[in-house]
Formats: structure tokens, C-alpha cells, sequence
């Protein structure tokens, strides 16, 4: 008799935040994981606590994702091993606040490896792995600064310009393999991520356009559920997502290098 196996849900970026938040939301709907990130010791406890509270099985690997090399070999552990992934949650990805000339150029690299090659890497080799077992499921995280330009962040929304658009075309391409693609658009969330890129939080500490993780995990699980193209979190989300359609490009760029610059550190 054929042996069952297991299938496993591989989260990149999931060691805080919204990785974290879906990897539990998972977790508690009986799913197994293999856990990515570049913390070893975050993630280990995260495993034993998951097991712990769900009975699930799950996995993890440090690995930085900004270093080809690495996730080189990681993909090989993978293509090597015999478990099956059926669900890939691209969470991993990092952000920077600033004049662009004035960025550190090896951290803007940083980005664009982790937030754009990384990604489209692993949906590359994950993909063909679905494709040949039958079918799969990629959730690619952007955000609803992929609806429009950022100045003093650019790199950043231009890096979740691309993973929108990059999604809804794999959406299309891999349909016929039975592989579903979503891209997640949150808009501003309770995570390290504003910390991490040097932005101002005093004036967003009490703000009620700040989603939990934990919102944001359980509204996309649901939507998976339902394979929704675009997830969109919030209605005031939404409406950040589709107001830049009626405004003109110089108003909308306008105006969010305004806000940016904002919460940039003087």
C-alpha cells in the first residue's frame, strides 16, 4: 500500500508578525508547517509552542533569504526531501524610509532580494514542485502600497508593485497546473516591520488604521478558503487600494511622498 504523505505549509518570514499570525492561524486548522526565517532560536520556540497547543507537525529552517547562496541550498534540502508542500506563504520581506540616494546601497539590495528575487525564486521552484504533484496553493504578500508610488519609500512600494502584478499574471499562468495564486495587499499593521525600516510610530501607536497580525492572518486564511485573487484586509484599506484609480498619478505620488515623508526620522 502506497504511504500517505504528509503535505506541509512553508512560511517564509515567520518569526513575528503577519508570518507568524498565519503560521498559528494554520497551525490551528490542523496544518503542518516548515517555518522560515533568520532566527534560529525565535523560530525553534515557535515550533515547540505550535506542537504544543495544535498537535501539528512543524518544522523549521533559519535561512536569510537576501543571501542567494543560502536559499540555494535550502531549495536543494527541499527538492531532495521527500516532503510535499502544498501551500507557500511568501511573508518574508523588509522595508527602508529615507531619500533613496541616501540609503545604505547594500540595504537596498538587501531589499530587493528578500522582497522580490527571493519571492519569485521560490515560487519558481515550489511552483514546478506543485505543478508536478497536482496542484498548490502560493500566497504572496504585498501590501497596499502596491497600488501606487512612494516617495521616501520607493524601493519599497516599487518592490510591492511587483509582487502584485507578478501574482496576478502567475494567477493566470498557473491555473492550468492547479496551482492557485493569491497576493495579500495589508495596509498598515501591528508588526517590526516599522521599526525594522526606521519609521517614525509615535503618531501610529494608537491609530485605528493599525490591523493586529492576528486580524489580518484570520481574514486571508479565510479568503484562501474562497481562492480570492487580490486580499485586502480592512475597508479602510480597500479604499486606499482603489482611490489612486480616480485621482491623477501626480496627486496620488504627491501625496503619499507627503505622508512618508512624515513618518521618516529627521
Amino acid at each position: 500500500m502506497e504511504k500517505c504523505m504528509t503535505r506541509y505549509a512553508l512560511i517564509t518570514g515567520a518569526s513575528s508578525g503577519i508570518g507568524l499570525a498565519m503560521a498559528e492561524a494554520l497551525a490551528r486548522r490542523g496544518r503542518s508547517l516548515i517555518l522560515v526565517a533568520r532566527q534560529r532560536d525565535q523560530l525553534e520556540s515557535i515550533a515547540i509552542e505550535l506542537t504544543q497547543r495544535f498537535g501539528v507537525e512543524v518544522l523549521f529552517r533559519a535561512c536569510d533569504l537576501g543571501e542567494p547562496l543560502r536559499l540555494s541550498g535550502f531549495l536543494l534540502e527541499l527538492e531532495e526531501g521527500d516532503r510535499q508542500i502544498d501551500l507557500l506563504v511568501n511573508c518574508a520581506g523588509i522595508g527602508t524610509c529615507g531619500p533613496f540616494l541616501a540609503q545604505d546601497w547594500m540595504t537596498e539590495q538587501d531589499l530587493i532580494e528578500v522582497n522580490i528575487l527571493a519571492l519569485t525564486r521560490l515560487c519558481h521552484a515550489i511552483g514546478n514542485s506543485m505543478a508536478l504533484q497536482g496542484g498548490g496553493q502560493i500566497l504572496n504578500v504585498a501590501s497596499v502600497a502596491a497600488f501606487h508610488p512612494g516617495p521616501w519609500m520607493s524601493t519599497y512600494y516599487a518592490s510591492k508593485a511587483y509582487v502584485l502584478h507578478f501574482s496576478e499574471g502567475l494567477r493566470v499562468e498557473l491555473k492550468k497546473c492547479a496551482v492557485k495564486v493569491s497576493v495579500l495587499c495589508p495596509g498598515p499593521t501591528r508588526t517590526a516591520f516599522f521599526r525594522t525600516a526606521q519609521l517614525d510610530t509615535a503618531k501610529l501607536v494608537d491609530s485605528k488604521m493599525l490591523m493586529s497580525p492576528e486580524e489580518v492572518a484570520l481574514y486571508t486564511v479565510r479568503a484562501l478558503e474562497k481562492n480570492r485573487a487580490i486580499i485586502i484586509p480592512g475597508r479602510r484599506n480597500r479604499w486606499r487600494a482603489f482611490l489612486p484609480r480616480l485621482g491623477s498619478r501626480w496627486l496620488t505620488r504627491t501625496i503619499a511622498g507627503m505622508v512618508n515623508k512624515a513618518y521618516c526620522p529627521r
